[in-house]
């Protein structure tokens, strides 16, 4: 594999890559779900006060600088209006959200 220099926007499109990276923000409540496959790894840059992170029925107070990770199977929603750095592996895949 040849090393190569790329931005975010650009890490989709390059195979080698194992994960998926990109900036989101969450402005409503999301909604409940798990994934069956993915690990998701939060890094929150930004939140409104009160802001929280849902993970199997716990609700936990977010701020920026601190991680949390989601592994497979474990149901989650974030609460409240944040911007955060979302990383997972393997790659995301719409297929694998699912709804309860």
């Amino acid at each position: 594999m040849k090393a190569r220099i790329v931005d975010f926007s650009g890490v989709a499109g390059v195979p080698e890559f194992p994960a998926t990276i990109h900036v989101t923000e969450i402005k409503i409540d999301a909604a409940l779900h798990y994934h069956k496959t993915i690990t998701e790894t939060r890094y929150f840059l930004e939140c409104e006060p009160g802001a929280a992170m849902e993970l199997d029925g716990e609700t936990a107070p977010v701020k920026p600088g601190i991680r949390v990770l989601t592994p497979p199977r474990v149901r989650h929603r974030a609460i409240g209006r944040m911007k955060i750095l979302l990383v997972a592996t393997p790659k995301f895949d719409p297929a694998d959200e699912w709804l309860d």
